[in-house]
């Protein structure tokens, strides 16, 4: 469907991990409306307009930060939905089309595939809610909120991001959105599919607040024995 929904690929230090994120937007069964893809100032993406010269790129010179960089990139989009991934996650090849499928409410959910090298970290950060699938572990997000859920538009830019923590080094933009959409009256759906595969890696480990990354390598390999 025209002009449906723009999927935004942020990236910050995930230049060697972006081919994978942005090939599987390019091989997916309905493509999307339109493909952006910001580097947010760590400079490690400039091999990638060369080597993928249909998707709009957007490589910024300073880092402007998740909130401002996140608002700046929602104030591009044009189409009736929107959806932000990492660089360093990817999405399943049906996704776009399921999505478009779904469209209707405000906001549309997913399930979570959880894969990489340090995917059974996740088990300590939300104990419980993932279980074994396939070699990974799934995390059931019916109704729920997550980073990459499809929301309309123009109810996000009317909403904007927002930090949700200001004493953490971790923002929670979408958290806000979320909460501020939510409390808005957004209607929700889900989809009961893992679509999503969230990459838990040394990079994306580090940027969470106040993990003792030696005490949770040693949980970590206590679980293992």
């Amino acid at each position: 469907m025209f002009n449906m929904i723009s999927v935004v690929i942020a990236s910050y230090q995930y230049g060697h991990l972006a081919a994978h994120c942005i090939e599987s937007l390019l091989s997916q069964t309905q493509k999307p409306s339109r493909i952006l893809f910001v580097d947010d100032g760590a400079q490690d993406c400039a091999h990638l307009p060369s080597i993928y010269p249909d998707i709009e790129y957007i490589l910024r010179p300073q880092n402007l930060g998740t909130v401002a960089n996140f608002q700046d990139m929602l104030s591009r989009v044009d189409t009736e939905y929107v959806l932000f991934i990492g660089a360093d996650n990817w999405l399943r090849s049906d996704s776009i089309e399921l999505l478009t499928a779904n469209a209707g409410a405000d906001i549309v959910t997913y399930d979570i595939v959880v894969t990489g090298e340090l995917k059974s970290e996740i088990t300590l950060r939300v104990p419980g809610q993932t279980h074994a699938h396939q070699g990974d572990l799934y995390w059931d997000r019916q109704g729920l909120h997550h980073g990459s859920m499809m929301y309309r538009t123009r109810l996000g830019q009317q909403l904007g991001y927002g930090k949700r923590f200001v004493d953490r080094a971790n923002p929670q933009e979408d958290w806000n959105l979320w909460d501020k959409m939510r409390a808005h009256g957004a209607s929700v759906s889900s989809i009961q599919q893992g679509l999503l595969y969230y990459r838990r890696h040394r990079e994306n480990f580090l940027k969470y607040a106040g993990v003792d990354l030696e005490r949770s390598h040693l949980e970590l390999e206590s679980m293992a024995e």
